[in-house]
């Protein structure tokens, strides 16, 4: 039958990491860059630093929205309230954003942001547009 695995639950007082150290932010942070991207199926927010290294993120998905539900304006205001609280456990009080995607959560992730308390200094569009495009397909032939 071969070896019995046990495993040990609960902390020791010495050397593991509890949930209040894993709580505490390993950066202090006063301004940083949100990135928030909207598509028709999905949201996903992502607080960077001033040079671009990844503070905190969180998507629609991960908050366990599903299917559709995913890419509505209540489910970008939750994700958008998710990393605001993170936001705000680093200490940062003002953030550039910048907006990429065409999707229902746009605005409402930017509200929700500013509702919590961190100024936003600017807003940026950088959605692809294209130029032109593919080459259509050839006409059909019956």
């Amino acid at each position: 039958m071969g070896k019995k695995r046990i495993i040990k639950k609960g902390g020791s007082a010495e050397g593991g990491k509890g949930a209040a150290a894993s709580k505490a932010p390993k950066k202090k942070l006063s301004t940083g860059i949100l990135h928030v991207q909207s598509t028709y199926n999905n949201v996903l927010v992502t607080l960077t630093d001033s040079s671009g290294g990844v503070v905190c993120w969180s998507t629609s998905g991960s908050l366990g929205f599903k299917g559709a539900k995913k890419g509505t304006p209540f489910a970008a205001a939750k994700v958008a309230e998710n990393v605001a609280e993170k936001a705000n456990t680093m200490g940062i009080k003002d953030v550039d954003v910048v907006v990429k995607g065409v999707g229902a959560g746009r605005e409402s992730a930017i509200r929700t942001f500013n509702s919590k308390g961190i100024e936003i200094k600017s807003i940026k569009d950088t959605t692809p547009v294209p130029h032109n495009g593919p080459k259509p397909p050839k006409p059909r032939r019956v």
